[in-house]
């Protein structure tokens, strides 16, 4: 097949250039828009809190005014010699006067909370649509400043083709994709539980300075709920960035943890063994072994299809061995590793890791035969000369 010419290749790269940048700020147009429904509809649920306050305080003073009424129709009723009829219907009336406007505004502060509820439910809808925006705005910036670089060298990638190019420019989108995921979680975790602290906080101040003593304590209640919510989300995004096990236990106890999770969590019988005497590692290789195996177990859930997993850490004078095994569907291994195809990201992720601790990877699967894949990393200054593919596996 006859190459193309260097211009025709310019032409193509410049010509896509020239869309996505029409696309982008399309995009940023339909972010700007979606960032003034947002003030918008923030204004409004401001106003409805606002509402919701005052009718709150109408409602607890009727309350008061409608017992101290049936208390004196009470009065009047019982007493024939102090109060005459017209008394009589005077007080039932207003106590009938007052109850109905307690109805009222019970009613109002139902509507009002269901529409405040809504309004929360439109931002959350708004807030994902502008997070949407900036993850395609963001992805298609790495493209466009990887494309907008030297054309000779781009040239030689797109007649290449390698790997390595395609896997660095996937790592940034990675990066990206992980950066605005903690950035949404903090968003709509953390900071929505915080906001609506600060809003139920002031409520329960109002009610304090009324005296509605039963009814902050109710509310302090709900509080304590809400903040014990926050913290385990807090915990969980900590957890999910750096398991602190690691640190506290060690890399067994935490992977025998995770595993016993992920077999609770996806109903999918996980075996966890350790071979040799236990020792702690380096605190950079017991993460790369923990994300290893957090990989491994990704790619199980959503490639496999198997009912079975079986973990192995092998521990020997010169390495540290893992082995991921399971019973699923497998793959082509030489067509995973003749070419990278979108579904394999993961595999080549993790090979490149292991290959920065100077390890060994290896992959053995077939169709309908399963997967194993097995990390070996030196741990002293012995490896020269040893086999890692002598030992345990």
């Amino acid at each position: 097949m006859a190459r193309k010419k260097p211009d025709a290749i310019d032409q193509v790269l410049e010509k896509a250039l020239e869309v996505m940048d029409d696309s982008k700020y399309q995009i940023y147009e339909i972010s700007e828009s979606a960032r003034n429904e947002q003030t918008s509809l923030n204004k409004e649920l401001q106003q409805v809190l606002d509402e919701i306050a005052s009718v709150i305080g109408k409602v607890d003073k009727l309350e008061v005014d409608f017992r101290q009424a049936r208390v004196r129709l009470t009065e009047v009723s019982r007493d024939f010699k102090r109060y005459n009829e017209q008394d009589i219907k005077s007080a039932y009336e207003t106590a009938t006067q007052i109850q109905g406007e307690l109805i009222v505004f019970r009613e109002k502060e139902v509507n009002l909370k269901y529409r405040r509820d809504d309004l929360q439910k439109r931002i959350r809808n708004v807030e994902r649509t502008i997070e949407r925006a900036e993850v395609v705005v963001s992805q298609m910036n790495v493209v466009l400043e990887y494309l907008s670089g030297n054309l000779d060298q781009v040239t030689r990638i797109l007649e290449s083709a390698k790997n390595r190019q395609m896997i660095g420019l996937k790592i940034i989108l990675a990066q990206e994709e992980e950066r605005k995921r903690i950035a949404r979680e903090i968003h709509d975790g953390l900071a929505q539980s915080l906001a609506n602290l600060i809003l139920r906080s002031e409520i329960a101040e109002r009610l304090m300075d009324k005296g509605e003593y039963d009814v902050v304590r109710e509310e302090v209640a709900d509080l304590k709920a809400q903040v014990r919510l926050g913290l385990e989300e807090v915990r969980k995004m900590i957890f999910n960035l750096r398991p602190m096990a690691l640190d506290d236990l060690g890399l067994v106890p935490t992977l025998r943890k995770f595993a016993q999770d992920f077999e609770e969590k996806h109903h999918i019988r996980t075996s966890f063994e350790v071979v040799g005497k236990e020792a702690r590692l380096p605190s950079p290789m017991e993460v790369a072994i923990y994300r290893f195996v957090q990989e491994a177990f990704s790619n199980i859930l959503k490639h496999s299809g198997a009912t079975y997993v079986f973990v192995e850490l092998a521990y020997e004078p010169s390495w540290v061995k893992i082995l991921v095994h399971d019973n699923g569907k497998g793959f082509n291994v030489d067509l995973v590793q003749a070419k990278v195809p979108e579904g394999s990201f993961g595999l080549v992720g993790m090979k490149e890791r292991v290959e920065l601790l100077e390890g060994v990877f290896d992959i053995q699967s077939d169709s309908n035969a399963g997967t194993k894949l097995m990390m070996s990393v030196p741990v002293n200054d012995e490896k020269e000369g040893s086999d890692p593919n002598n030992g345990a596996f």
